[in-house]
């Protein structure tokens, strides 16, 4: 059974162009025709929810991570948060605060009074009641930790 199957082809010498619209096709002169609802509007016109006060992007959780923008690194010209130390910011509904965070090595010289500079720092923070600030050495700190604008600083881009 070997059916051929054809294909009908046919030729045209040309097409007729498709209509225009013009403006004199609005049925009531003088009214623009009424605009379709955009789903976009209603997230448009929303208004953004406030951050739940421990969560990145609240004004306690910002203010925390400025704070610790504040703090340096004696050796290095780098933010202790930029030099990647800080591995971890929380924050309760009442305001405790949690920073967990590491050293460049276990055998920093600051290592006795960073973690008492951040405790400061971050309890000055407005709205902040206790802080507790955990030095951890796993995983270790390395350099791939720096943000960007660190590495740049360092000119390790």
């Amino acid at each position: 059974m070997n059916e051929e199957t054809k294909i009908a082809i046919e030729e045209v010498s040309a097409v007729d162009a498709p209509p225009k619209a013009r403006v004199e096709d609005i049925e009531s002169p003088g009214e623009s025709p009424e605009r379709t609802r955009d789903y976009l509007d209603g997230f448009l016109n929303a208004k953004p929810t406030e951050a739940a006060v421990g969560e990145p992007g609240s004004s306690l959780y910002d203010g925390i991570i400025e704070a610790l923008k504040d703090i340096f690194d004696p050796e290095i010209p780098v933010n202790i948060y930029d030099l990647g130390l800080i591995y971890g910011v929380e924050v309760t509904d009442d305001g405790h605060a949690v920073v967990s965070m590491t050293l460049t090595t276990p055998h920093c010289p600051v290592a006795e009074t960073m973690p008492a500079e951040v405790e400061l720092r971050v309890g000055a923070v407005p709205g902040v009641g206790d802080v507790e600030v955990n030095l951890v050495w796993d995983p270790p700190w390395d350099p791939g930790k720096m943000s960007d604008e660190a590495k740049l600083e360092l000119g390790m881009l």
